[in-house]
């Protein structure tokens, strides 16, 4: 065996944030000083690695000298932790109404996952999507008109059309908000969500942007603009902390991951 040194890329700040959650978390279940192989900040740096390198559980827990079942003890554990602080939907909606946003940015994303069973009542995978190939699981967020990450909604399987995942999530919020004057622009995908959600119009079948009347193309043009930063907002998530690229635990965890990346995200400054 070789051993050698390596830093993680990642602000002490951001250590300290959740190593400090996870001691009030043994303080609240009344874990015993001393009784863990890992303190609370040596628990962070494992935590932040597996977000932050997407790496083997196995190999993150050899490291620090602990055994793969107490990795992903540790694992789960600030995973939980994160998401505990997370914003609710209404509180964010309240919070852009407050500071005088002229609009939010819904879209959706698929993170990925390995292969699990599960069938749809047509006899499709339920967490296969058609529309990218590829295992996952579907998760609808909400962004700030400069592109800021504002929300991350529970996972749905990958099968989920984003427009049925936003009626089950997001889309009632966003129908108070819009009457209330904050309005919601999203692609075409969501065709139909309802009054507030604006999104481009569909080109007649078979013809080209042309056809369309010039007021309606310039509608499409000022929604895409407008919306154009908000599109990067799973890219910059999905970089920044890679174990959303592909997550390798159980698919229903997804949703709790991506709040937690929007939690280190929102903390990384």
């Amino acid at each position: 065996m070789v051993t050698y040194a390596a830093t993680l890329d990642v602000p002490r700040h951001i250590v300290e944030f959740l190593a400090r959650l996870l001691a009030t978390q043994r303080r609240r279940i009344g874990t015993p000083r001393g009784s863990r192989a890992l303190g609370p900040f040596r628990q962070a740096v494992l935590v932040l690695r597996w977000f932050r390198e997407r790496g083997c559980v196995h190999c993150l827990a050899r490291d620090p000298g602990v055994s793969q079942a107490t990795g992903y003890r540790y694992l789960h554990e600030g995973v939980d932790v994160l998401a505990d602080q997370a914003p609710g939907l209404h509180e964010i909606l309240k919070v852009c109404q407050e500071l005088g946003m002229a609009h939010v940015i819904l879209d959706g994303t698929l993170i990925e996952c390995d292969r699990v069973a599960g069938v749809r009542e047509n006899g499709n995978d339920l967490w296969f999507s058609q529309k990218h190939k590829a295992f996952g699981g579907n998760v609808q967020f909400l962004a700030a008109p400069d592109g800021t990450p504002l929300w991350v909604s529970e996972v749905e399987p990958g099968s989920t059309p984003d427009i049925s995942a936003a009626r089950i999530h997001v889309l009632p919020a966003l129908y108070r908000a819009a009457a209330e004057g904050l309005p919601t622009l999203a692609d075409k995908g969501y065709i139909g969500a309802g009054i507030g959600i604006h999104v481009p119009v569909r080109r007649p079948k078979g013809q080209t942007e042309q056809a369309l009347h010039a007021d309606t193309r310039t509608t499409n043009t000022l929604i895409r603009d407008l919306r154009a930063l908000g599109e990067r907002t799973a890219a910059e998530l999905k970089e920044r902390w890679r174990a959303l690229k592909r997550v390798t635990l159980s698919p229903s965890r997804i949703g709790d991951i991506a709040r937690d990346a929007l939690v280190l995200n929102g903390n990384w400054k």
